[in-house]
């Protein structure tokens, strides 16, 4: 396959901070209490997000209700978007990044349903335009999108580059590629997540595509930078590895981060920060809220609620009441 990047030196650099963050992400969920919510919260988040990303007009409390079987009053099709995202996503242990089988099969979760040649490599012409109907990028010919997928995947699994920058770089040429009447940017995102898994676990719960939600912009700014001159997508990997650093940071613990980057003000001094009296109001409104209901209706890790409910216990602002499971809290 011709090659589709040039280097960056600094992408040593930013891999060898994510092995570190890696490590305190393993720690985060070691010393967390509620790791299954917490890993089902950020899952929930990352559907929403890549959904919202095509236009899915369901908010974030009506994709965590839809995938926790509360009836939703929206239209038909998003609720179906969400619910077919989040059976693929589900599938990420079984699924191999390199087999043409799965990566039709995944698209079939995605789609089913939705599209015309679900699980099936287009047989038409298709283009990416913006809301001014200008075109932006046009797919490769129909007729060549089988051996493109081939290549690319065999490149996937025979190339000694690096997980993280390989996984960008099959994010970007399936997006280039565009293989599927629709659906591209959704499997686009699913893979690049397989891909990140099979070299280390931890990234099936990592909220990437939160990350590329909430910087939707500078995603579509980079795949534009990547077809400026031919195709090198350099500029998407440098997005992509700069999405991926924050992602793991917010699932650490967002506040956290917030610190060490000079954000947090009021807790440190002494006062109560933007979270703790968000965590407040909700325990004013139900004394019985659990942790990951608080992480669900505020959209934070279950981690960071945690640290914020320490810190409001031993400064004696809450208490809890009982047990985890039977109690109550009480604002004092």
């Amino acid at each position: 396959m011709n090659i589709f990047f040039t280097n960056n030196p600094l992408w040593h650099e930013k891999i060898g901070k994510i092995y570190a963050l890696l490590e305190r992400v393993k720690i985060s969920e070691e010393q967390s209490k509620d790791v299954l919510h917490l890993r089902r919260a950020n899952r929930i988040l990352s559907i929403g997000s890549t959904t919202a990303i095509e236009g899915n007009r369901l908010t974030t409390q009506q994709v965590f209700d839809v995938l926790n079987g509360k009836v939703v009053l929206a239209p038909l099709h998003d609720i179906k978007e969400v619910k077919n995202a989040f059976a693929a996503y589900e599938q990420i242990p079984d699924l191999d990044p390199y087999s043409l089988d799965d990566f039709l099969k995944a698209h079939r979760f995605i789609t089913e349903n939705l599209v015309s040649e679900s699980g099936r490599l287009r047989t038409v012409g298709v283009a990416v335009v913006n809301s001014r109907r200008e075109i932006l990028h046009s797919g490769a010919d129909f007729k060549e999108v089988p051996t493109l997928i081939a290549e690319l995947l065999e490149w996937g699994k025979t190339t000694d580059t690096h997980a993280l920058i390989k996984s960008s770089a099959m994010h970007f040429m399936i997006e280039h590629i565009h293989p599927f009447r629709d659906g591209n940017g959704r499997i686009g995102r699913l893979w690049q997540t397989l891909v990140l898994n099979k070299w280390h676990p931890l990234f099936e719960w990592m909220p990437v595509e939160t990350m590329i939600y909430y910087n939707q912009a500078k995603y579509y700014e980079a795949l534009q930078q990547s077809h400026t001159n031919g195709v090198d997508c350099r500029p998407f990997i440098d997005f992509m590895l700069e999405t991926i650093e924050k992602s793991m940071y917010q699932y650490i613990d967002d506040d956290t981060v917030k610190h060490q980057n000079g954000g947090v003000n009021g807790g440190v001094n002494g006062g109560v920060n933007a979270t703790q009296k968000e965590i407040l109001s909700l325990i004013k409104e139900n004394s019985q809220i659990r942790t990951y209901e608080m992480a669900q209706k505020l959209l934070k890790p279950v981690r960071t609620i945690e640290n914020n409910l320490r810190q409001l216990k031993e400064r004696g602002i809450i208490a809890r009441i009982g047990s985890d499971k039977t109690g109550y809290w009480k604002v004092n």
